[in-house]
């Protein structure tokens, strides 16, 4: 039996609750055959920032400095794409490095490295959303290699870089995994929502189905403290098995401290 309170839908109730819990447009509402006005201008307000989430350059002198101050070295680097308008309408572009970029990692390879190679790199590119980069990428960071006994590169800052670009990145190191943090496709309520990309044995020709990607980290979704408790376990699963993608799969303990960790996506 539906029961009416104060005069409301017991269907309207339901409708405000469930905004509570989801930032998706449900129920706007009318004016006329259009929304309401606020529904729109936010709607508008959403889309701009998705644009310019987008065409956002990243600030790479700022992500050194960032490490820097945390006590990290770090490594610029540019993809093949020569600038924005090129790497958004040629994505192959901006899965290779230039000519220029290979040659400074190749020569960053020295002394034990440059037989035994890294146990891992960690790559940091501004994908599709440079904002996220900005906001997220350097604390996940510090809290992914925080008490981590794992041989580790400068961590590598692309511009202009796709997911696969770790790929060459992590054969060019020598390491046995690369993890590559990089801005997501912007959406209307998530314009800065960071991307996490495992890949194990890491070489140019990997396909999605071969890498482990934990998404929406950011403060309206997966927590620092979550996806850097889904990395490490990740990282370690792949060692252990000698892969990853679709093959590894994700089943970590809870987070202790009541901080929940989301599913894993598994590419494929």
């Amino acid at each position: 039996m539906c029961v009416r309170r104060s005069g409301v839908e017991p269907h309207t109730v339901a409708v405000a609750r469930l905004r509570d819990f989801t930032p998706a447009r449900v129920e706007l509402g009318r004016a006329g055959p259009s929304i309401p006005t606020r529904a729109l201008l936010e709607f508008q307000l959403a889309h701009a920032k998705a644009r310019d989430a987008v065409h956002l350059p990243l600030a790479a002198n700022s992500l050194v400095l960032d490490l820097t101050q945390r006590g990290f070295a770090s490594i610029t680097l540019a993809s093949a794409a020569r600038d924005r308008y090129e790497y958004l309408k040629r994505p192959d572009l901006g899965r290779r490095l230039s000519e220029e970029s290979r040659e400074r990692l190749a020569a960053l390879r020295s002394g034990d490295e440059a037989t035994s190679g890294y146990d891992a790199a960690f790559v940091i590119a501004d994908g599709l959303s440079a904002f996220a980069v900005h906001r997220h990428a350097v604390p996940l960071i510090e809290l992914l290699l925080r008490d981590l006994d794992w041989r580790v590169p400068p961590v590598v800052i692309v511009e202009q870089g796709r997911v696969a670009i770790g790929d060459e990145i992590g054969e060019l190191l020598g390491a046995k995994l690369v993890v590559v943090l990089i801005g997501e496709r912007p959406g209307l309520s998530s314009p800065d929502s960071l991307g996490a990309y495992l890949t194990w044995q890491p070489r140019p020709g990997r396909t999605d189905a071969e890498r482990n990607c934990i998404s929406n980290i950011r403060a309206e979704g997966l927590s620092y403290a979550a996806a850097a408790h889904k990395l490490r376990f990740l990282m370690n699963e792949a060692r252990r098995l000698k892969l990853s993608g679709v093959k590894l799969k994700e089943d970590a303990a809870p987070l202790l401290g009541g901080d929940s960790v989301p599913d894993t996506k598994l590419i494929g």
